[in-house]
């Protein structure tokens, strides 16, 4: 009988083949495990291709009370939605909500980007309802150093002691002559007299009405504002699927452009006229607000701001002053 002996070479073969089989399986255990790992979201309806769950939403009368329904179904704190392209993450427990802004701050501290947000701040120009960046630093600084630090507070005491006077006044009437007070109306008008006083230094658009009440343009100005409140961060497709813009499906895009024609309306002429008289040298002095804007400059002495980030600021900063206080209030 003959008995096979292996050669050196046969040997070394297979020394290598073992060698590199074992590289190969050690380099692919090591690319598996150095895979960042993606986090399972959390639990959520099954979305249809492209738009997501945004047909079941439209269904509904109302995509707070769907959101909160479906979240029942699923029988859980913390959702995810996925309308369009955005996966939209709801928190119902305080805890998890709590976490969220410990541990990512900075992610909720911006703004989201809305339809009605970009018409309403002229290309995001402002600061409240801007994105972090570039110009919400800029414009923060301008509020919180130029418009409403103590010393400004101050200067304009006077300009909210008349508007408070006047408040009682008009309340003072409501009374004597025998009728009721809305304190909503009363509140809401007595924030839009501040504002006007402190940026335009008047309290009326029109003659206003004797009893100290709002005249016609006042309520259509006001009015205006709550119409933007509304739609301001209101729920629409257009946000997620940003081609359906083209069409205005809800009407808010319309609505949106017509409070703000309005606003408009009253604004531009007396912001126009103003940096007008600041450029002829016809005026000199601060006397409230808008003066303040038009005459801030730059380094090389230029105007600081545009007349269009000066407009849509006004109108920003209408909608916070007239909404929060009357708000609490009632």
């Amino acid at each position: 009988m003959m008995s096979y002996t292996p050669s050196f070479h046969s040997l070394l073969l297979w020394l290598v083949m073992f060698f590199v089989f074992m590289i190969i399986k050690s380099l692919r255990y090591h690319l598996v495990n150095m895979k960042p790992k993606i986090p399972k979201l959390p639990p959520g309806p099954k979305p249809w291709p492209i738009v997501g769950n945004l047909p079941e939403m439209l269904a509904s009368k109302s995509p707070t009370e769907w959101i909160h329904k479906t979240m029942e179904e699923f029988n859980t704190d913390i959702a995810c939605i996925r309308l369009g392209n955005v996966h939209v993450i709801p928190v119902t427990c305080p805890t998890i909500a709590r976490e969220f802004l410990r541990k990512y701050d900075a992610d909720f501290a911006s703004r989201p980007i809305s339809m009605a947000t970009d018409i309403i701040s002229n290309g995001h120009l402002t600061t409240i309802l801007v994105p972090l960046g570039e110009q919400w630093k800029k414009m923060k600084k301008i509020i919180a150093n130029d418009l409403f630090s103590p010393l400004r507070n101050q200067w304009l005491q006077d300009k909210r002691n008349e508007e408070a006077d006047n408040l009682m006044f008009y309340v003072y009437n409501k009374c004597s002559n025998g009728e009721l007070v809305n304190v909503r109306i009363a509140t809401q008008h007595y924030c839009g007299n501040v504002y006007r006083k402190m940026f335009f230094n008047t309290r009326y658009f029109g003659n206003g009405m004797k009893d100290g009440g709002p005249g016609v343009e006042e309520k259509e100005h006001v009015d205006a504002v709550f119409v933007l409140l509304n739609h301001v961060y209101a729920f629409s497709a257009s946000d997620y699927i940003p081609w359906l813009r083209l069409f205005d499906l809800d009407g808010h895009k319309g609505m949106v452009k017509d409070a703000l024609k309005i606003m408009n309306k009253y604004h531009d002429s007396l912001i126009e006229e103003r940096i007008k008289q600041w450029n002829d040298g016809s005026k000199n002095i601060e006397e409230d607000l808008l003066d303040v804007l038009i005459s801030l400059k730059d380094i090389n002495n230029n105007s600081l701001l545009t007349i269009k980030e000066i407009k849509a600021q006004i109108i920003e900063l209408m909608m916070a002053m007239v909404d929060n206080p009357s708000n609490a209030v009632e």
